[in-house]
């Protein structure tokens, strides 16, 4: 809820500053897209909360690999937005054509329709139920969810790990771009904190069993939700709420 209350606070921001140089030079909409992703991923770990029944057990995989992936998306497309923004400063570059287009709302479209297909595939081939485990401790049973399939559980896993990695070669590539502009230097931090979160909780997540697996992924989810909001979030913040005199024109172009 502390997470979910900062996110809001920081999309209230933008929206008071919607037609500052800042907030329209890092790709406004897309950017209160990816803070809503971000809220919402806060928010689904609401779900592997309590005891599980079946209808908590098919939302709660689910609900977060689509708003991850929403998530994941929406830092794509400014990564490309960067890349694009710098070819195209070019006399008589072709890339302009593609500012016009809005490629950053097509990949966010896209990118997160692919998952959507992936969960509801999931949910019609072998959805996630409640299953009561007998053998893992001796005298108790342990009620838990079941994934279904497996293939599909960690092909959604893979997916938004398939996003971050795009996202964070990018990136890196175009890090070195003047800094006013380029938010790549930022994006290369938030995708490592994701990866490294994510390929440390694996390991985590598979040798263990009960509540202490849904506390690991809670807190993945939890983690690399913050990492995302601060490293590209927080600098603008910042600027915003510090030092306001930044958030000019002529400063930008300094």
């Amino acid at each position: 809820m502390l997470c979910c209350t900062v996110t809001c606070y920081i999309i209230r921001k933008f929206m008071l500053h919607w037609d500052t140089p800042l907030v329209k030079a890092n790709n406004r909409t897309v950017s209160v897209i990816l803070l809503v992703s971000i809220m919402l991923s806060f928010l689904c770990v609401f779900l592997f909360l309590g005891c599980p029944v079946d209808i908590t057990c098919k939302m709660r995989q689910t609900s977060f690999g689509i708003f991850f992936s929403v998530a994941l998306s929406s830092v794509l497309a400014k990564t490309i937005m960067v890349c694009i923004a710098f070819k195209a400063t070019k006399p008589g570059s072709s890339w302009r054509k593609l500012l016009e287009v809005r490629v950053s709302y097509y990949v966010v479209v896209i990118c997160s329709f692919i998952q959507v297909k992936n969960c509801v595939i999931w949910l019609s081939v072998s959805p996630p139920y409640q299953e009561f485990d007998h053998h893992s401790y001796p005298g108790k049973i342990i009620i838990q969810c079941n994934e279904g399939s497996d293939i599909w559980f960690y092909s959604m896993l893979g997916y938004l790990g398939f996003l971050a990695a795009v996202s964070l070669v990018l990136a890196f590539m175009v890090r070195t771009l003047p800094d006013t502009f380029n938010e790549a230097k930022y994006i290369t931090f938030s995708m490592l904190v994701f990866c490294s979160v994510w390929i440390s909780m694996i390991p985590a997540y598979l040798s263990t069993r009960g509540k202490n697996m849904v506390a690991v992924e809670i807190f993945a989810i939890l983690s690399s939700s913050a990492g995302i909001l601060a490293c590209i979030f927080f600098p603008k913040c910042y600027i915003l709420i510090i030092k306001p005199e930044l958030n000019c024109r002529n400063q930008l172009v300094k």
